[in-house]
């Protein structure tokens, strides 16, 4: 939340972890300033404050109709897989897909609902600081201080103006949200946020608790940046959206810029036979492995489909249960005596 207009902004009393009802709770006292309240080109600003906030509001008004239309989309769709898995048609993982497709366009209309309520709000707030600018102009000071309330029901994250001060408009005030509503951010290598697709399934690992929490990809952002690697290299990185999957109550510790490791599934199939991806190296431009038969290494050439930096798919070249050599040496010849170690 920002300044709506300038003035004397008097101690602002909320903390980061207060609650916050839309409407009622009091979030900042601003004392306008006279000479600012004469003045001509601040009433100007106010008016274009305003029409920035109609737009914001009719721009939020479009995005919820697209919004809808994706929501309505993905539910007649699942409707038509649950009927083709009837007459198994279609795979469950297809109407599993579609599934998470459906409940992510439902979040994503509850999200831009809650950017309509925004949008009005702080329409009603730039209104509300215009009419008092205009007031003052015509009748004099008839009101000493200007109220800003929440939005929104949420919670405090961060107080940015915690003393008395003097603020221009538009000044950062304090940051609210909703913890329940959490989504997570993650910057991939450009190169490999091309593979991920939104309704992917994603892992998010060393979070704080038990286990993995699950969530699905909800959208990978267009357009990428650059950032310095630790190493001082330029990347290109992406940003990735992913919203949670699991029950609000098991991941209720976290919060808002908490840190979590990623894992996004961007192929998989079944009774898939796997090779560790030590064990593969190039020879004659073709993938290879060393296979162990009676003592000695025999070279196999082997075709691979999906490979991760763990382990590969084998399509052809290998049979299951059969032994190979992880990080074979320049030792390691066709034919050559090996024993396990």
């Amino acid at each position: 939340m920002s300044a709506p207009l300038p003035g004397r902004l008097l101690r602002i009393a909320l903390d980061p972890g207060d609650k916050v009802e839309a409407a009622k709770t009091l979030i900042a006292v601003i004392e306008p300033t006279a000479p600012d309240l004469l003045d001509v080109r601040t009433t100007a600003e106010a008016e274009a404050r305003v029409r920035a906030a109609e737009a914001a509001k009719e721009k939020a008004q479009h995005a919820l109709k697209r919004a809808q239309a994706e929501q309505e989309r993905a539910v007649v769709h699942l409707k038509r897989l649950k009927q083709a898995l009837e007459r198994r048609a279609v795979s469950l993982q297809d109407v599993d897909d579609a599934e998470a497709r459906e409940r992510m366009a439902s979040e994503e209309v509850r999200a831009e609902q809650s950017g309509i309520q925004v949008a009005e709000f702080e329409l009603e707030q730039t209104r509300a600081a215009l009419l008092l600018l205009k007031s003052y102009a015509r009748q004099g000071p008839s009101r000493t201080r200007f109220d800003v309330y929440s939005p929104i029901s949420g919670t405090v994250f961060r107080v940015f103006q915690e003393s008395e001060a003097v603020v221009p408009a538009n000044e950062r005030l304090v940051e609210l949200g909703d913890p329940g509503d959490l989504e997570v951010e993650v910057d991939f290598l450009s190169t490999d946020a091309v593979k991920v697709k939104p309704g992917a399934k994603a892992y998010l690992d060393r979070w704080g608790g038990d286990g993995s929490l699950l969530g699905r990809v909800r959208l990978v952002e267009p357009s990428g940046f650059t950032k310095i690697s630790a190493l001082g290299v330029e990347e290109q990185r992406v940003n990735v959206i992913i919203d949670f999957t699991e029950p609000r109550e098991k991941w209720t510790r976290l919060g808002d810029a908490f840190r979590v490791d990623v894992r996004i599934v961007v192929a998989e199939a079944e009774n898939v036979l796997k090779v560790p991806a030590g064990a593969l190296f190039r020879q004659a431009g073709a993938w290879s492995v060393f296979v162990v038969q009676n003592g000695r290494a025999h070279l196999r050439p082997v075709e691979i489909g999906m490979q991760n930096d763990i382990e590969a798919e084998v399509l052809r070249g290998l049979d299951e249960g059969a032994t190979v050599i992880a990080y074979p040496s320049d030792k390691i010849r066709d034919h050559v005596s090996v024993r396990p170690r």
